[in-house]
């Protein structure tokens, strides 16, 4: 049991640490906006929740559900969403900071990103998943919880230290729609949807 919680914190912190840099931007995006917190932390849960069922069902046998090529597809959520932060931003809809209904967050856009950033957590955990016994599967989604509030209050430290949280409230309205651009079309490549 030891080692299966080892090897999932191991395998938690290999395929989700870049999640920091997200969460971090969503944090900026929504600071001294209440509830921000809370809908960052049910987002993820909500999201990562997503990954792990999808996870346990594929190794299970059930790819006529989601089969793996339909994975890179999940691309097309930072993607569209990047894409109509970027156009509001440029329209000019996210110039004035007083503005809070311009930066305001939700539990299902964080659980929308934490998904479809989740593809390769999904290519990951599933063959671990049919080589290890149902208790490990228990054990490793258990710790994966966990460890999925760690994250997100490691991402809000990052996110509230002065010198970073000045950088991210400078450029959040440039980074954040760049970031989820950048992050549904690798998506979108390493998957090779569209035949990319």
């Amino acid at each position: 049991m030891l080692t299966s919680v080892l090897q999932a914190f191991g395998l938690f912190m290999a395929t989700n640490i870049d999640d920091i840099i997200v969460l971090s931007l969503f944090f900026a995006r929504g600071a001294g906006l209440r509830g921000t917190t809370r809908k960052i932390v049910v987002g993820q849960y909500l999201g990562f929740g997503g990954i792990l069922v999808a996870s346990v069902l594929v190794s299970l046998g059930a790819v006529t559900f989601l089969p793996e090529s339909a994975i890179a597809y999940f691309g097309l959520i930072p993607l569209l969403l990047g894409l109509l932060t970027a156009w509001k931003v440029w329209r000019g809809d996210g110039d004035d900071d007083d503005r809070v209904a311009d930066k305001t967050i939700s539990a299902l856009t964080v659980a929308g990103v934490t998904f479809a950033n989740g593809g390769d957590n999904i290519g990951v955990y599933v063959p671990v998943f049919v080589t290890v016994g149902a208790g490990a599967v228990v054990a490793y989604c258990v710790v994966f919880l966990v460890l999925v509030m760690v994250l997100v209050l490691l991402a809000k430290f990052v996110a509230t230290r002065r010198p970073i949280a000045e950088v991210l409230e400078r450029w959040e309205h440039v980074l954040f729609p760049l970031v989820l651009i950048g992050l549904g079309v690798a998506i979108l490549v390493e998957g090779g949807a569209f035949g990319l």
